[in-house]
């Protein structure tokens, strides 16, 4: 008797045959990923894994694929772990993958690549976002492992070159679970409050995938983002992480990034005592140069000194004064022997020397002399001088002579 089926009823049959068979569970397939899609709003995979003949359609739900570190990619060469099932609605068999691996090269090293592109063109490895080191920092942070030998080296090398510097830890775990959240905290405190004048970020050697954490995107941008200067000191010197290419210094070692983020406190010595046996010439040089400059300008000053001038000027003074001198004596003295003779030749006929030998001057009124008899009349008042007296008279007559 034949029976009428639906269509999902076909469906979950093949689905039951597939999901039986323990051929099609838990297999590896090789191919290369076409079509794919990251459906942004469930974080599920879709894409169809192809080889030279054929194709098949395949799922990776959001719990495998949150696991992977890389991102698929269209023309990738890929293994991935799945089961082969029915998906009923549309009657299609297809591939659940769990798990996924790049064909021929390591997840970690495709996961490295593709954020190293992505950084690159975003700008953060750029040199003009690299911020010097500081000369002679004071102190020195160190985001690592408290335990390991990274820190130990650093503590050495730095105790060592320069032992004024205090040296800060940022204590984190540097591989597994937790350890990029760690560490990316840790340099966003240190910048956050400004610890320290240099941030060293690193561990000692391993593989890659002991030095994923410094690999991560979190840590990177988070080294971006300090506003310290970061040296950054992963593994040995082939390894190469994020880290170093977003910091703003790479170290080969733990050991040379304490020789970098720190001076040899003897080469700082000698090249201050070069400095100050510099400082010093210079300085001679200079005191030197203006004592010469000096001198010129006192002579300068001399030779234009007004005091000179006036000393010179009062000298000139000093001897016209006594050319003067001794012409006015010279003239005092020839009219003194001029005033001594007009004064013998006074003397000599001085009406005073007559009054002495007996005669008088007669005076008038007003004292002035008479000379004559009709210069007076009866009744005026006269003077008549002597060598040693007056006479106060009136004249009662006058007479003249007849010749």
């Amino acid at each position: 008797m034949l029976s009428i089926l639906k269509v999902s009823q076909i469906n979950t049959y093949l689905k039951s045959i597939f999901d039986s068979d323990n051929n099609l569970k838990n297999i590896f397939v090789v191919g290369e990923i076409s079509n794919f899609t990251n459906h942004y709003r469930t974080g599920h995979f879709y894409f169809t894994l192809k080889d030279e003949a054929s194709a098949i359609k395949a799922v990776m739900f959001r719990s495998s694929a949150q696991r992977l570190r890389f991102e698929p990619q269209n023309g990738m060469k890929v293994v991935v772990r799945c089961n082969v099932s029915v998906f009923e609605r549309d009657g299609t068999y297809q591939l659940y993958c769990e798990d996924m691996q790049p064909d021929g090269i390591g997840e970690l090293t495709v996961a490295y690549e593709q954020l190293k592109e992505r950084l690159l063109n975003e700008g953060l490895f750029s040199d003009e976002h690299k911020k010097p080191l500081p000369e002679y920092p004071l102190r020195v942070g160190v985001v690592t492992s408290p335990t390991g030998a990274a820190f130990q080296d650093i503590r050495n090398v730095i105790s060592r070159r320069f032992p004024c510097a205090q040296i800060i830890l940022g204590p984190v775990k540097v591989q597994g679970d937790g350890a990029a959240e760690q560490i990316a905290q840790a340099v966003k405190e240190f910048s956050r409050i400004g610890a320290c004048d240099v941030l060293i970020v690193g561990r000692g050697g391993g593989s890659i995938e002991d030095l994923w954490a410094f690999n991560e995107e979190i840590v990177a941008r988070a080294i971006y983002d300090c506003e310290i200067p970061v040296i950054s000191a992963v593994g040995h010197e082939t390894d190469f992480t994020i880290c170093d290419f977003v910091s703003d210094m790479r170290a080969p070692t733990p050991s040379a990034a304490a020789e970098i983020a720190v001076p040899d406190y003897r080469e700082v010595l000698y090249s201050a005592d070069k400095t100050l046996d510099y400082m010093q010439g210079a300085l001679m040089h200079i005191i030197d140069r203006y004592a010469v400059n000096v001198m010129k300008a006192e002579n300068a000053i001399n030779n234009y000194n007004p005091s000179k001038t006036v000393m010179m000027y009062s000298q000139c003074v000093d001897v016209c004064k006594t050319n003067i001198d001794n012409v006015m004596s010279r003239k005092l003295e020839a009219y003194g022997n001029i005033i001594s003779h007009y004064a013998a030749s006074l003397d000599a006929t001085s009406p005073l020397k007559t009054l002495a030998r007996g005669y008088a001057i007669v005076e008038d009124e007003m004292s002035l002399p008479l000379k004559s008899v009709s210069e007076v009349s009866e009744g005026d008042k006269i003077t008549v001088v002597f060598g040693d007296g007056r006479l106060f008279c009136t004249v009662d007559s006058t007479e003249e002579n007849q010749d």
